[in-house]
């Protein structure tokens, strides 16, 4: 607890207000994109019954990823996002920061962060530092953002309980984002599950639409297909619009009113761990009630020690079962030419 804060925040600061985002505004359809291939309607009802990336089938994620504005989320990022970014490492000891106001503290993670400071402490200073902040300096670093790239690539690991069933092997997936406009290419990657499927989404071009193929000899049928529909649920909760640091950022903010409203204002525990590669500082938040409240009774998230977003998640539902394992492995910077989200695009198999 803080012993010096001049100003203790309002008990409902971390409300929707603060950490909510209103809609962002989808573009007209401009540049629709012909399928390559059709086939037969029974082929065609497999092929999308089970490609990938789905609707959220939780209204309360889906709100949450709706309420993202990207450009806000990322705008920021510029210069001081860059992957080569650096800056002058805060004077006040880490020790120190807990007594320091809030606006301080938050401040202090930001240049701390950039510098490289954070990623430079031992872990049981991480988890002393983080304890001893107050509750809404992680959710206000958050928010400050940026939570993500203007435009990026990443690898990622991703299992979800889907019909009750847990995955023996994750997905692992190359995915290529660029924000306003907000367009995707992902691809699942030969060590992973579901290994050969493709996936493109323009929101110029058909916003309520991803296009895309199964892996193995089912490449050959690329199909348009509704993100909506309920023949696009068959491997993940998640929309193609959910992919990319921002949206569990993003999401944790969303729910602050709740874990206010709950009693919830610290963390349950706070860890350092190195998961798939990534050194993160874990926070577990728990609610009282769990589901359908919450989107889970229990999340394990993960913080980038370098930039404002969580690298990792784990979610848990009312009897404690895991339910969906997200890790952002390799995250850079990058900028695409329009060939990148083209179907036609020679590196492609659609």
């Amino acid at each position: 607890m803080n012993c010096a804060t001049p100003k203790q925040p309002k008990q409902n600061e971390w409300t929707t207000e603060n950490f909510m985002h209103r809609a962002r505004q989808r573009r007209p359809n401009r540049m629709p994109i012909r399928a390559s291939a059709w086939v037969p309607s029974l082929l065609a009802a497999l092929a999308l019954s089970a490609i990938s990336i789905p609707v959220n089938a939780q209204e309360a994620a889906s709100t949450a990823t709706a309420a993202l504005p990207t450009s806000a989320a990322t705008s920021a990022a510029g210069p001081a996002l860059s992957a080569g970014a650096t800056s002058t490492p805060p004077k006040t000891p880490a020790a120190q920061v807990g007594k320091l106001p809030l606006d301080g503290q938050v401040r202090w993670l930001s240049r701390a962060a950039l510098s490289g400071m954070l990623a430079n402490m031992s872990d049981a200073a991480l988890v002393s530092l983080f304890k001893s902040l107050d509750p809404l300096a992680l959710p206000r670093y958050l928010k400050n953002g940026p939570n993500g790239y203007p435009s990026y690539e990443f690898t990622m690991l991703r299992r979800e309980r889907i019909h009750g069933n847990w995955p023996d092997q994750a997905d692992h997936m190359l995915v290529r984002v660029t924000r306003d406009p907000l367009r995707v290419y992902a691809k699942w990657l030969p060590d992973g599950a579901h290994a050969g499927q493709e996936i493109l989404y323009d929101e110029t071009a058909r916003p309520n639409e991803m296009y895309g193929h199964l892996g193995g000899v089912l490449k050959v049928f690329a199909l348009w297909t509704s993100l909506n529909g309920t023949l696009a649920r068959s491997q993940s909760r998640h929309s193609v619009r959910d992919l990319g640091t921002e949206y569990i950022t993003q999401q944790f903010l969303a729910e602050g009113k709740k874990f206010a409203d709950a009693g919830v204002t610290r963390a349950n525990d706070i860890e350092v761990k190195t998961i798939d590669g990534a050194r993160v500082v874990t926070f577990t938040y728990e609610t009282p009630s769990g589901q359908p409240a919450f989107y889970a009774k229990k999340e394990i998230l993960g913080l980038d020690l370098r930039r404002p977003y969580f690298r990792t998640a784990e979610s848990f539902d009312n009897d404690g079962k895991i339910f969906e394992s997200i890790v952002f492995q390799n995250i850079a910077p990058k900028t695409f030419d329009d060939a990148a989200f083209n179907p036609r695009n020679p590196a492609y198999n659609f």
